[in-house]
């Protein structure tokens, strides 16, 4: 499957509106056509990936959404979404993908970094952060993500000096490339190819992050 269905945009727009038990239960079997066709559409850019990079496994995500702790009470997720993790301790980044009604997207990075990897990221930007500006400001970086992005802190972390002139990097908690998609970009008959190619423009950022986060500050490995 190397296409998007239109039919799929449609279940999910229809979902969206009747997003209860009794009307998912009715158009279950309309929703596990919809799902198998994206299952193979992330097949598809699986083996795509594979091509340029070590592919450990792809997770689709489930439609039930957990309520226990949400004031949103609604059972399911109006989108199909899943993730490629990247093999080896030696390759750190992931890929992800959401194909959801008016706002599909793809991402890639480190969204909940431990503490271990998170002060390791700050101490490498407080050392020397002209790579990862390079990267930042590379014109295929910025063409297809525009930015870097994630949540920061109001103020410096804990131990680096508020004055130090990459604050701006070191505030942040969150790494994250992102490249968003209009339903008729998701519905064209190149977007395997689009997805393709900004996975592989995000390739500099991992090979950066995936050699600070498997050494220590003198560059040395901590791979076991």
């Amino acid at each position: 499957m190397t296409t998007i269905s239109k039919s799929t945009l449609e279940f999910l727009s229809k979902l969206k509106e009747n997003n209860n038990r009794d009307w998912f239960n009715e158009h279950k079997p309309k929703f596990q056509i919809e799902q198998n066709k994206v299952k193979q559409f992330y097949n598809s850019i699986m083996e795509q990936l594979k091509t340029h990079d070590d592919i450990e496994q792809l997770k689709m995500y489930r439609v039930y959404r957990d309520v226990r702790f949400s004031k949103d009470k609604t059972p399911y997720k109006p989108h199909f979404a899943g993730s490629f993790s990247r093999a080896t301790k030696k390759l750190r980044g992931g890929y992800y993908l959401r194909i959801r009604l008016g706002e599909s997207f793809l991402a890639g990075g480190f969204w909940q970094p431990n503490k271990e990897d998170l002060l390791r990221i700050r101490k490498e930007f407080e050392m020397d952060s002209q790579e990862i500006r390079e990267i930042m400001n590379d014109k295929n970086f910025r063409n297809f993500f525009g930015k870097l992005q994630g949540d920061s802190l109001k103020t410096a972390p804990r131990g680096f000096d508020k004055s130090h002139p990459d604050l701006d990097l070191i505030r942040m908690k969150q790494f994250i490339v992102v490249r968003n998609f209009s339903d008729e970009e998701v519905l064209a008959s190149n977007f395997l190819e689009e997805i393709d190619q900004s996975y592989k423009a995000m390739r500099p950022y991992f090979n950066y992050m995936s050699e600070i986060l498997t050494t220590d500050l003198n560059g040395v490995s901590i791979i076991e």
